[in-house]
């Protein structure tokens, strides 16, 4: 069945659902973008996602023509038009057609385009046995030059991590920022364990303020469970009780091997399961 693609303010047909060569946001990454889960038919924080790239487009002057509401009318018709019940949506908002010089003032207004599709990031197996990963040498972006919250159209940065992780037979890297810290993964935010104890770098460290990240802290904290932003170093990584990542696509998925080095014992660790299992029933309302 061809998919519904939301383009301007109008559903097309994939094979119709087109941009212009001259949009700044292929020419340049200029733009913003969200992904966001279905669960059960409903839309997983939306209002959270939408406010975030209204955030992410404020940041970068990019002026988005289309109210809160309006957008998230779209976004669920986008959704009821594809018939999606459990799936993933991509939300983009580039600076639209202009010139082939960088000044985004040649841009008369922004594009938005909506995808509503399925989506599985790593294979289920993955989520039972734990996940090995390495530490990339790109280094994440300083901050100076962007704000990590932004949840921008370029990802070169992330691109050239992954690369390496791929490089290594692995589906994940670990990015560390100018001074050494732990920043993120390629595409999703990192949380360690260590004596019970929670841990996950705060922003500032180059860390996207993730929506999944929020939720997980959320239900680790309503379960009595201490849970840190701080600081991390590769030591820190190394000689952890637990580790996982959490993301939209990856909800909350255990690592068990960094650089050759085991995680515990080599299998995702008991705060690991317990989170991803009440993430799973949060998501879809049974929690």
């Amino acid at each position: 069945m061809s998919l519904k693609i939301w383009i301007d303010g109008e559903l097309v047909d994939e094979q119709n659902a087109k941009i212009s060569v001259f949009d700044h946001g292929l020419l340049y990454g200029d733009g913003v973008f969200e992904g966001i889960r279905v669960y059960n038919g409903g839309i997983f924080e939306l209002a959270a996602h939408i406010k975030r790239l209204y955030e992410s487009a404020k940041v970068i002057r990019l002026e988005i023509p289309m109210s809160e509401s309006d957008l998230t009318q779209a976004v669920e018709k986008t959704v009821e038009a594809n018939g999606i019940i459990d799936g993933y949506v991509r939300l983009v908002v580039t600076r639209g057609k202009g010139t082939l010089g960088i000044s985004p003032l040649t841009c008369a207004s922004a594009s938005i385009i909506i995808i509503a599709d399925c989506i599985q990031l790593y294979p289920e197996a993955l989520y039972e046995t734990g996940m090995k990963i390495v530490s990339a040498t790109t280094v994440r972006n300083h901050p100076l030059s962007l704000p990590p919250q932004v949840k921008s159209l370029n990802y070169l940065n992330n691109i050239l991590a992954k690369i390496e992780a791929l490089d290594n037979n692995v589906p994940e890297a670990v990015m560390y920022n100018h001074e050494g810290f732990v920043a993120e993964a390629t595409g999703d935010n990192i949380f360690i364990v260590k004596d019970g104890k929670v841990c996950t770098p705060p922003v500032e460290a180059g860390a996207l303020e993730g929506i999944t990240r929020g939720v997980v802290m959320k239900i680790a904290r309503a379960d009595n469970i201490e849970v840190v932003e701080k600081n991390l170093t590769k030591y820190d990584l190394y000689v952890c009780d637990e580790f996982f990542l959490t993301g939209t696509a990856a909800e909350v998925i255990g690592i068990i091997e960094i650089d050759g080095r085991v995680i515990g014992d080599g299998k995702p660790g008991p705060i690991t399961k317990s989170l991803r299992e009440k993430f799973f029933k949060y998501a879809r309302g049974k929690g």
